[in-house]
């Protein structure tokens, strides 16, 4: 009676984890054990089981007393087992198992050599076809597997997985001790793969836990265990591929566990534990705050249920300091710095030594004291972190996986020290340790990129400090490595294949500056990877923010290497890649579909719901239950799962012959098709090397090269900000410059404050645009000034620039003073596109508008609330809207309350063009909320390229900073009018900056005058937007008509600008 319930103590401590309650189980047991003579048969059992609680006990407070006089405890069970006896096997395998708890306590070898030995003679004693075999292989065959761990040795996971296969073998489909086998035999190749980073390990790891959750019941005690310990794999698997598809998955699993993991349960700190950890290995690939806010609130909540005295809570305190750690990382909150030193000093005072997880915890400290060094330069924290990694990989054992990784560490923070101090030995140290860091990863492993950068950067600084270039080839020769690696997170190959790159233009031997192609080459292949569709469009924008610069960077080199075509096909691939992605999401289908239509539908579909993912999940609500957070955790795996099944798609279309091609990055003879033949294009490349233009003509194979040597980076930088001056001087906002809106009269929400005397800065800006970029385009182009009154004669110019240049206005460049008065708009017609793609689509595309919506719809909102009233736009409106009607033209205005946001949607997809009278904002901490002012809420720039308009033409923005973009992301074109490109209209009407109401209303007025004029006979009461370039150009010349050529004059006019066809 008092053994048997003891036993139930012992099982409501394994629900609870209550300590009163393991200890009243051994209480009650030791009576049992005294109260029974020596001699008696149940005496073993007894004992065995006293040994039992003493474990549990042991595995709840890590006491080294528990698990000896469990041990001592079941060693006299055993020796008063006679040989022969049917519980012999069985009790050695218990007393196996207590070996092991206190190997994985101590890390002593002597300790899971007797667990083997153990096991093995319970093996060996048990005959073949007994019901009890399999426990004992699976026992045996977890002894190898924690040698293993403690010693590197391939061929102890071997024979753990040879026995666990074994014992999976010979237990019946529906016995119930299957799926425990399975999770069990997961667990072996799992770290197998972790060591040697062979992914078939990780996805048989992944196979047999999911067989293993499959086979489990719903409500079955095991589940949310086995979900957890799946969801662990798909975290490894992660960690080596970078595929967010698995972390989604891993986060998802974890979430279930918790979910199924009722309050007060023992376990549950250690599954929130391993749902921090998914929550944060996301965060670090993608760096979203919400993901490390959710990792620090789930393992705080760990620790805080973790009682004092676990022997998990030194790691779960690691964990929480991690955590805080990263995100001081991101956020710079100091507090979160002080939280992660003082966890992690917990975790350390905790961690009785020795203990195998000290090097951890230790490591850890050094990790937050090294964080607190790069922000504080304190050379005394630098020192600890060494003192405190030279610790880590003195107490770490030879094979150790994580070695190379503290070796890593300890190099890194040498040198740290040695960019500080210049010592010798400090870069010798650092060197040593990287490089065998580097020597002791498997070519495999996940980390391998990360450890050869670091070691390329420790070179890198030495030959800056010695000058000595072999110093410099070793740089290069890592990075590359970093580069070229087949796994591995693609941002951290990247970064390798960036450094490659420098490293090589640094160099200046001809050989090696060739091989910059090939850097390059790489860097631009693996820049798309590191925004990929499984992530949204805003967490796109945030990771190509760290590599803006790249693509003109590998077209400068190209161009130097005379490589014009490369130069353009990496423009064009690396620059507006989240537009392009957008772009290709909406892929007209015919020709696919003449081949195979289910597979077109497929594309199609999939294609749909991978759109409105990327823009709708980043503004989702968030739900603070559990239930809420796995909702939110299915739609972001459904995101990542549908961008997977988006490249199985795009496969499978590639293996059709003809097909081989499809929605690939476009070669240069692609994207020489379909140029428009009313005149070049013209992309500009601007970089710190060099500045050039690209011109592209149709009908032409050839690209022509301009270069621009009176051009530099440092001088568009520089004419951008006087400009920005200008604008503020003369009272305008520029939201490319990160101001916020005011009220105000202008069609942006600002008061004009009283302008400053004219110092004729903007015509210097504009002078200097023309004399040292625009001139000489034109005096390649061999054009000629035309006639003022014919522009419909002139030849039109696509401007298509990169960085700064972005953000001047190059179609008003020209001199204004004096008599050599000249300009670009004397010889031509100036627009703009973000790509030459997105123009040679729509040339490509110009279709004819079904009649059926050809049209235009007007909308004006002068009073929105808590901005300017802008009342100037309710006759700009009605005029037009009374002479379209005049015309027979098929034509629509509402004003105000009369449209809300959601009915102006609606209008867009009823009428082929829309002109917008309104305040505009650009949000430059988050493009795509950037949104137009209506009376009744917002109309945001995501909600619009969710839109399809297939029959889209032109798009009037008659409001101010339409085309204003974010500094950060110039080569990504992000705002209003850019975004209307991507819903689909064929060509936009814009302004850069703020722009006066009466001005904005008259130069509406002569553009759709410029449009009734020549509108084709037999229009109908079509609508035709096909001449709005010519028309935009001959309203801003009458407006300068009427203007002087002071710096207020000039930006009145030059705003206005035009995109696409």
């Amino acid at each position: 009676m008092l053994m048997n319930l003891g036993s139930s103590y012992l099982r409501q401590f394994e629900r609870t984890g209550n300590l009163g309650d393991i200890a009243e189980s051994i209480s009650l047991k030791t009576r049992a054990v005294d109260l029974t003579p020596e001699g008696h048969t149940d005496l073993p059992g007894w004992l065995m089981n006293l040994g039992n609680s003493y474990l549990r006990q042991f595995e709840r407070t890590g006491n080294l007393g528990d698990v000896a006089e469990s041990i001592s405890l079941k060693t006299r069970a055993v020796d008063l087992t006679p040989g022969g006896h049917a519980d012999l096997p069985s009790r050695l395998m218990n007393l196996g198992n207590s070996y092991l708890c206190q190997f994985e306590r101590t890390g002593n070898l002597g300790d899971v050599a007797e667990s083997i030995s153990l096991n093995t003679r319970a093996v060996d004693l048990t005959p073949e076809g007994h019901a009890h075999l399999p426990a004992m292989l699976m026992n045996l065959g977890n002894s190898y597997l924690c040698q293993f761990e403690r010693t590197g040795n391939l061929g102890d996971v071997a024979e753990s997985i040879s026995l666990k296969t074994r014992a999976v073998d010979l237990t019946p489909e529906g016995h119930t001790d299957l799926p425990g086998w399975l999770m069990n035999l997961g667990n072996s190749y799992l770290c197998q793969f972790e060591q040697t980073g062979n992914l078939g390990d990780i996805a048989e790891s992944i196979s047999l836990k999911t067989r293993a959750v499959d086979l489990t019941p719903g409500g079955h005690a095991d589940l949310p265990s086995r979900l957890m310990n799946l969801g662990n794999s798909y975290l490894c698997q992660f960690e080596q591929t970078g595929n967010l598809g698995d972390v989604a998955e891993s986060i998802s699993l974890n979430t279930r566990a918790v979910d199924l993991t009722p309050e007060g349960h023992a376990h549950l700190p250690g599954r929130l534990a391993n749902l921090g950890a998914s929550y944060f290995c996301r965060f670090h690939r993608t760096g979203n705050l919400l993901d490390i806010n959710e990792a620090v609130s789930v393992q705080f909540r760990a620790v805080h249920l973790t009682p004092a005295g676990h022997a998990d809570r030194p790691s779960r305190l690691s964990n929480l300091g991690i955590c805080f750690s990263s995100r001081f990382e991101l956020t710079h909150d100091a507090s979160d710095l002080s939280q992660a030193i003082s966890a992690h000093t917990k975790s350390v005072d905790l961690t009785p030594s020795p203990h195998p997880y000290l090097p951890t915890s230790l490591n850890n400290l050094a990790s937050s004291l090294q964080c607190r060094f790069k922000h504080s330069g304190d050379l005394g924290d630098v020192t600890d972190v060494i003192a405190l990694r030279t610790r880590t990989v003195g107490l770490a054992p030879e094979g150790h996986p994580l070695l190379p990784r503290w070796l890593a560490g300890l190099g890194i923070a040498y040198m740290q020290r040695f960019s500080r101090t210049s010592d010798s030995n400090d870069v010798t140290e650092g060197i040593y340790n990287l490089d065998q860091a580097a020597r002791l990863t498997p070519e495999m492993h996940a980390s391998l990129p990360s450890i050869c950068n670091a070691l390329a950067s420790a070179w890198y600084q030495y030959y800056l400090s010695s000058g000595d270039r072999g110093h410099l080839y070793a740089a290069i020769s890592n990075s590359k490595s970093a580069a070229l690696c087949s796994s591995g997170h693609p941002e951290d190959r990247l970064q390798g294949a960036r450094w490659w790159a420098r490293c090589l233009i640094i160099n200046t031997e001809k050989l090696l500056a060739v091989e910059s192609f090939t850097a390059f080459e790489t860097a631009m292949n693996l820049l798309a990877l590191v925004a990929g569709l499984e992530e949204t469009v805003q967490h796109r924008y945030a990771r190509i923010e760290e590599y803006g610069g790249l693509p003109v960077e590998a077209a400068a080199i190209a161009i130097t290497l005379d490589a014009l075509q490369s130069a353009l096909e990496w423009l064009e691939q690396g620059r507006c890649l989240v537009w392009g992605q957008q772009s290709r999401l909406r892929t007209p289908l015919d020709e696919l579909r003449a081949h195979n239509e289910s597979l077109a539908n497929r594309v199609m579909e999939v294609s749909r719901l991978l759109e409105g993912l990327g823009s709708s999940r980043q503004h989702s609500s968030t739900d603070k239950s559990m239930a809420g957070k796995v909702t939110l955790e299915e739609k972001a795996l459904e995101h990542t799962r549908l961008a997977s099944e988006w490249d199985q798609v795009l496969e499978h279309v590639r293996r059709i012959p003809g097909f081989e091609s499809f929605l690939r990055p476009l070669r240069c003879a692609a994207i020489l098709q379909h140029l428009p033949r009313s005149g070049p294009v013209i992309v500009l490349n601007v970089h710190d090397l060099r500045c050039d233009a690209i011109v592209l003509r149709a009908g032409s194979d050839e690209l022509q090269h301009v270069p621009l040597p009176n051009f530099t980076l440092d001088k568009a930088k520089h004419y951008r900000r006087m400009l920005g001056v200008q604008l503020r001087c003369h009272g305008l906002r520029d939201q490319g410059l990160g101001e916020k809106p005011e009220q105000g009269t202008g069609r942006a929400g600002r008061l004009y404050r009283n302008k400053v005397r004219d110092n004729l800065a903007v015509n210097a800006i504009l002078e200097s645009l023309w004399e040292e970029v625009v001139k000489p385009i034109l005096s390649v182009l061999g054009l000629s000034k035309g006639d003022k009154d014919m522009i419909h004669l002139f030849p039109r110019i696509w401007w298509c620039p990169t960085g700064p240049l972005s953000f001047l206005p190059l179609h008003a460049a020209g001199v204004y003073r004096g008599e050599g008065a000249e300009g670009i708009s004397d010889y031509a017609v100036s627009s703009y596109t973000p790509t030459v793609t997105a123009l040679t689509q729509r040339v490509k595309n110009d279709i004819p508008i079904d009649e059926r919506v050809s049209g235009l719809f007007l909308t004006c909102q002068p009073e929105v609330p808590r901005v300017g009233a802008i009342h100037g736009t309710k006759a700009e409106v009605r005029d037009i809207h009374k002479e379209a009607i005049a015309l027979g033209v098929r034509s629509l205005s509402l004003e105000g309350d009369a449209v809300p946001p959601e009915k102006c949607l609606q209008q867009m997809e009823e009428y082929s063009s829309i002109h917008l009278a309104c305040h505009g904002f650009q949000d430059t901490s988050d493009p795509l909320r950037s949104r137009f002012l209506f009376h009744k809420g917002r109309l945001h720039l995501n909600a619009i390229m969710q839109k399809n308009l297939p029959n889209a033409d032109l798009a009037y923005l008659s409001a101010c900073q339409t085309s204003t973009g974010q500094e950060t992301l110039a080569d990504e074109v992000v705002h209003l009018a850019a975004g209307m490109l991507a819903a689909g209209y064929r060509r936009v009407v814009s302004t850069m900056w703020e722009i006066d109401d009466g001005h904005a209303s008259q130069v509406a007025r002569d553009f759709y005058q410029y449009l009734w004029k020549h509108r084709p006979e037999g229009s109908g009461s079509r609508f035709d937007g096909s001449l709005s370039a010519y028309a935009l150009h001959y309203a801003t010349q009458e407006l300068r008509g009427r203007l002087d050529n002071a710096d207020a004059s000039l930006l009145a006019w030059m705003p206005f600008v035009h995109y696409g066809y």
